[in-house]
């Protein structure tokens, strides 16, 4: 606002010192208001658009083409200095509410963060909210809104995760349940892996089993009933079935980051992740890489569907942005069609894109199938932040073997206590 104050200021002055002067149209040297209001916009410095984006350091050389196109694209309307800067999606909700002021224009974030940036005052709306909901997947305009209110732009309905199997060793019959997965890798001295103290990953046991979970309504605490003693499926039920899966020779739980490492070295032969190893599995494996939704589970005598969090990319704007309206030219460019085409053709990404997710291309990639089929069977990602300390600290226990040969009970009831905790001390 000050910018525009002072440009509109300068140019009642020329206005002015115009009439004074009673200058020609050009005949005694003297130029012309327009030509004047021209020069000046083109040579002022407020027609510098000052942009930062914030974007992970693997998507850089593909980011660049994208912001190239843009400035090519809006070359008649404003000279741009965009700076790419490497910012984990992980953790950009973080970082941007620690100084948000001093935050980028744009940002790449995973729809889980949404709410708490909401909260935040931290996301500009998006204006052209009809265009953008038309352009997605329902789901993907789902997660990037809040009271009806669109806050993001989608650009990717791949986060979530589903099982990655190798075709040498496993038939469609054995990677339906995970006893079948487990008897293999046991048979052939190989591992099954998946990060088991990840809350993330650790949610395939407890959500297809007709318990609760979520986020509350002032979006900070959670309830759940995973220490329930009634129904069908009892709490202990699923501590007792993780017990059993983890002390396999078959089993091996590992960060996601060393799961494709783990490939490559013969070490495991399927394994629980996501569309980001997508291209590592396939170098390793070929044409034997394979990938279908999660497996079931035995639990109580019955078979449980694997379940898990599903999940959304998306671009934010910064509320406090000096450039918001090129902010939000800027993110629905990086978005669109033809962007979300090539991040599948680069990164392997799966695009949210209506027209971009029904190409033929997209679907022949198992791991995009995969992501899909497991779908069904998962849900958004609302979690209050002491979710994550509370599973792994469970899970690590479990992990262990129940070293200390704790009651059941007491075990889910503790998983329980932490995850609904208060975050008042």
């Amino acid at each position: 606002m000050r910018v525009k104050k002072q440009f509109a200021v300068i140019l009642s002055g020329l206005l002015l010192a115009l009439a004074v002067c009673g200058c020609s149209n050009g005949e005694d040297g003297q130029k012309s208001v327009t030509e004047i209001t021209q020069e000046e916009t083109i040579n002022s410095e407020d027609s510098v658009v000052k942009l930062t984006v914030w974007a992970e350091s693997d998507n850089f050389e593909m980011m660049e083409q994208m912001i190239g196109a843009f400035k090519e694209k809006y070359a008649g309307e404003a000279q741009f200095e965009i700076e790419l800067v490497h910012q984990p999606d992980a953790s950009t909700k973080d970082t941007l509410l620690s100084d948000v002021h001093n935050g980028a224009d744009v940002f790449s974030m995973p729809d889980d963060q949404l709410l708490g940036m909401i909260a935040a005052g931290a996301l500009a709306p998006v204006p052209n909210s009809d265009e953008i909901k038309n352009a997605n997947l329902s789901e993907a305009v789902e997660a990037a809104t809040h009271n009806g209110i669109l806050y993001a732009y989608p650009y990717t309905a791949d986060n979530g995760y589903f099982l990655y199997y190798d075709k040498q060793y496993f038939t469609k019959e054995d990677v339906k349940t995970l006893d079948g997965i487990m008897a293999v890798a046991e048979r052939e001295g190989k591992k099954f892996a998946m990060e088991f103290n990840s809350g993330w990953y650790m949610y395939a046991f407890f959500g297809g089993t007709g318990m609760e979970f979520g986020i509350n309504e002032d979006g900070v605490t959670n309830y759940c009933n995973w220490n329930t003693t009634q129904g069908e499926i009892k709490g202990t039920d699923v501590v007792e079935s993780m017990l059993t899966y983890t002390a396999s020779p078959g089993f091996k739980s590992q960060g996601d980051a060393e799961f494709v490492d783990s490939i490559k070295s013969g070490e495991v032969i399927a394994g629980i992740s996501g569309v980001w190893n997508a291209i590592g599995v396939r170098e390793a494996w070929g044409n034997d890489y394979g990938a279908c939704k999660l497996p079931t589970y035995t639990c109580a005598g019955k078979q449980i569907q694997m379940s898990s969090f599903t999940g959304y990319k998306m671009m934010g704007v910064n509320a406090y942005s000096d450039n918001v309206e090129w902010a939000h030219k800027l993110a629905a460019w990086l978005t669109n069609e033809e962007n979300q085409t090539m991040r599948f053709e680069i990164r392997n990404q799966g695009p949210s894109n209506i027209n971009a997710a029904a190409s033929d291309a997209v679907n022949k990639v198992p791991a995009i199938l995969a992501v899909i089929e497991q779908s069904q069977y998962g849900n958004l990602q609302r979690v209050g932040n002491l979710y994550w300390d509370a599973c792994t600290d469970f899970a690590d226990e479990i992990l262990a073997g129940n070293p200390d040969g704790r009651d059941l009970q007491k075990m889910v009831d503790g998983l329980v206590a932490g995850i609904t905790a208060s975050t008042i001390q």
